[in-house]
């Protein structure tokens, strides 16, 4: 018998579905639940700026806020999904320029600018540095407000999600 080949729409909303589940199935409460999808899903929108080292505050941040660590790694894993870290990174990138506006001497790039790097030249690195830190304090600012707006919608959802268990439960008892 042959398998059925799904096409990538429909294998992204069986992964998007299934996670939900697995959420409103979470130990806690409807506010530990919801405070740790918010955790991870915040945090996971500074992962790519920050080159992966997130990850070694995250169970401690999941920890402290007091949140879930399933719904936290759940809201990790649906904002992998959901590719709004690599979307947000242009804009991310504007608001960290005008949250951080500290400009440095505008020196033009040149063709072969790692020569200028044998004679001592650093300028290049400076702004590196200074567009990974626009798109660090941008991020920043998306996670912050990804992971507020996902916490009352999955605090809603978790609740419209109980009663609906608890009616399907006092109507199948009659």
């Amino acid at each position: 018998m042959k398998k059925k080949k799904y096409n990538l729409f429909h294998k992204f909303s069986r992964k998007i579905k299934f996670n939900m589940i697995k959420l409103f199935r979470s130990p806690g409460g409807a506010r530990k639940v919801s405070l740790g999808f918010a955790v991870g899903f915040g945090l996971e929108m500074v992962v790519i700026s920050t080159g992966s080292l997130v990850y070694l505050v995250f169970y401690p941040a999941v920890r402290l806020s007091g949140g879930s660590l399933p719904a936290a790694i759940i809201g990790n894993v649906i904002g992998k999904l959901t590719f709004l870290p690599i979307i947000l990174l242009p804009f991310a990138k504007k608001i960290g320029e005008w949250l951080f506006p500290k400009r440095m001497i505008a020196v033009p790039m040149h063709e072969h600018a790692w020569r200028n790097l044998m004679h001592g030249d650093f300028t290049i690195f400076k702004h590196l540095l200074q567009g990974g830190l626009d798109v660090l304090i941008g991020m920043s600012v998306f996670g912050l407000v990804l992971g507020v707006a996902s916490y009352f919608v999955v605090q809603y959802l978790y609740n419209q999600r109980k009663r609906h268990r608890l009616s399907k439960r006092a109507g199948a008892t009659m």
